[in-house]
Parts: C-alpha cells; sequence; structure tokens
C-alpha cells in the first residue's frame, strides 16, 4: 500500500488522482448515463411508493420497491458519488437482480456535501433507517434487511450496519479510512473534521457483530482496493463475520453489473448473507 512517507512526497495532482475513479475510467460518463436512463425506465414502470419523506431535506427520501410477498427479504442500497454526487433514482436499476429472485428493494436518499457533513450525512441514514423500519410494512415490505451501498454508500453502509433492523451488509467498492482524503480535491466540498476522520472512518471503529461482506474490483484504484483488503483485515482481527469479495477484472463502475444482474457474484453474495445470518453466523 502506499505508506505515509511516499502519501507525504506525493504531488497534489498524484493525490487527487489516486481517488480520481472518473478520470482513471475512460468510459464512466458513459456508463452512469446508462445506468440512469435504464433508472428512469425502471421507475416509470414502478410508481406506487416512490418520494416517499423521511425527513426535512429535499433528498431525504426513499423509493420502495415491495416484492410479491411481503414477508421476502428486502435489500436497502445506499448510492454512491463520494458523498457529494449522484441520487437514487439514477441508482434505481440496480434493485433488478435481487427483484428477480422475489425480494423487495429500497433505496434512500440523503443531502450532499457541502450543504451537509459527513456527520450529517451519516445522521440522514440512520435517521432514513428509522423510518423505513417503522413505515415499511405499510407500503409492504416486512422481511428481513440487508443494507448494501457503493463508493460512498458502501462507506455509509459501514457505518450504520449497527441500525437494529439491519441483519446484516454488503460494502460494495467503499472507502473505510479518510485521513488521506483530506489531501485530496474530494476535501473541498467535504471539509472533513480531525474529529470526522478519527469517528467516521471504519478502519478506527469496532464494528458490530454482523456479517458484513466488502466487494471491490480487482481493475480499482489502488486506495479502493487496499481500503477493501485493511477493512476486511480489521474486522477480521476483532472477530467479526463476513467475506472479502474481490471481483476479478472490474473497475469502480462494471463492479455494479454483479448486482444488477439476478446471476451476478454481488447478487449471490446479498443471497448468502441472508443464509449466513439464518444460519447463525
Amino acid at each position: 500500500m502506499i505508506d505515509r512517507m511516499t502519501w507525504e512526497t506525493m504531488s497534489s495532482a498524484a493525490r487527487d488522482a489516486a481517488y480520481n475513479n472518473g478520470a482513471a475510467v475512460s468510459d464512466s460518463a458513459h456508463i452512469i448515463d446508462g445506468w440512469i436512463a435504464a433508472s428512469k425506465r425502471f421507475r416509470d414502470e414502478r410508481r406506487e411508493h416512490l418520494d416517499l419523506a423521511y425527513g426535512t431535506g429535499e433528498r431525504n427520501k426513499w423509493d420502495l420497491f415491495p416484492g410479491a410477498n411481503p414477508d421476502a427479504p428486502c435489500l436497502v442500497w445506499i448510492h454512491g458519488g463520494y458523498w457529494q454526487a449522484r441520487s437514487r433514482e439514477g441508482f434505481a436499476c440496480f434493485a433488478e437482480g435481487i427483484l428477480a429472485h422475489g425480494w423487495s428493494a429500497a433505496l434512500p436518499g440523503y443531502t450532499l456535501a457541502p450543504e451537509a457533513t459527513l456527520t450529517e450525512i451519516v445522521r440522514q441514514i440512520r435517521s432514513a433507517l428509522d423510518w423505513f423500519a417503522t413505515h415499511r410494512s405499510a407500503h409492504g415490505i416486512r422481511g428481513p434487511i440487508i443494507l448494501s451501498g457503493w463508493s460512498a454508500g458502501g462507506h455509509l453502509t459501514a457505518m450504520t450496519l449497527a441500525h437494529p433492523s439491519v441483519r446484516a451488509g454488503l460494502a460494495i467498492s467503499g472507502l473505510y479510512e479518510l485521513g488521506p482524503i483530506r489531501d485530496t480535491y474530494l476535501n473541498e466540498r467535504l471539509k472533513l473534521t480531525d474529529e470526522e476522520i478519527a469517528g467516521l472512518s471504519p478502519l478506527r471503529l469496532k464494528g458490530p457483530a454482523k456479517p458484513l461482506a466488502i466487494a471491490y474490483g480487482t481493475a480499482e484504484l489502488f486506495p479502493l482496493v487496499a481500503d477493501s483488503r485493511n477493512f476486511h483485515a480489521h474486522r477480521a482481527q476483532a472477530h467479526l463475520p463476513g467475506p472479502l469479495i474481490p471481483v476479478p477484472n472490474a473497475n469502480h463502475y462494471t463492479i455494479m453489473e454483479q448486482l444488477r444482474s439476478p446471476n451476478g457474484i454481488l447478487t449471490r453474495a446479498v443471497m448468502r448473507l441472508l443464509e449466513d445470518v439464518g444460519a447463525g453466523v
């Protein structure tokens, strides 16, 4: 991994490049446009349980996609965008894979930086889960909850796994050590404090004793690969359950097709998590 001395001697441009997923994947904009178009079609066909407010902010809303069986499991999925971009609406298509197995799916939104600090964003996700635990049955969702998210959503999954309504989690391509981010372009909007870096870096915290699968693409930028590996090792050292899932040849964007596909590696991982919880793992 990049050690502290190497990081400190890197130029500002090199530090920025180490976390710039969009620049690292030449067709990333095209991939994201495809997600947005597919998600619009998906939402247009399932409009009954959209834009349900859990808070006062414009983005404090849920999109729910109940399965035919109210008691079926539910995947709650948190979008990414480095806590400062994207929205839940553009990621609805990733419910397709799990819905094909009879599950329900639900996507919360949250206020982005700089309008909200990272402390506030984490608080909003916890508040969203509170609302969902109380109101989901009225929308035809009563089954066990598996929490997941991609990129910033992977971090938020790790930070809110302890919520009492959540049975297990899948963190995809997340960031689990925030210290280096303060030295990059990402901090222009995040404005991380020392307290946030210490208190919101999952690699510095003791996690809950719930299964957490940690997935990353083997073609991702090194800091994201290292964070995933290090976070899994951190949890394993504390005897916390959950596998490390390297997705071969996947970059920060193509990895998500493994959740969108009913037979994808990550779709299967979600289903195995529920089996593990049921088996008492």
